[in-house]
């Protein structure tokens, strides 16, 4: 049975940085491409970062000079460094895990708030 367990979310300030972390089981880990996603209030889920098994990475727009995305392949973790974090950053993030031909997996979600 596959699990993403997502951690590292909460209240964060304005401009303040956090990291969150997705751990991996009951899958080959490395032959996934994995993302993060997030869903603000009201809205629909939007890609934030994803990384390829070959480590090759994207970005969207609105993150691209804030955020890095990282696995560890002997960990089975895949992570999402946040810097000068903004108000409508605020959103529930959830991992993703993906390959060609097979089902996509979604963790639960973890919820972060940016406000003062």
């Amino acid at each position: 049975q596959v699990q993403l367990v997502e951690s590292g979310g909460g209240l964060v300030q304005p401009g303040g940085s956090l990291r969150l972390s997705c751990a991996a089981s009951g899958l080959t880990f490395n032959a996934y491409a994995m993302g993060w996603y997030r869903q603000p209030p009201g809205k629909a889920r939007e890609l934030v970062a994803a990384i390829t098994s070959n480590f090759m990475t994207r970005y969207a727009e609105s993150v691209r000079d804030r955020a890095t995305i990282s696995r560890d392949n002997a960990k089975n973790t895949v992570y999402l460094q946040m810097n000068n974090l903004k108000p409508e950053d605020t959103a529930v993030y959830y991992c993703n895990a993906n390959r060609i031909l097979a089902p996509s997996h979604w963790g639960q979600g973890t919820q972060v708030t940016v406000s003062s």
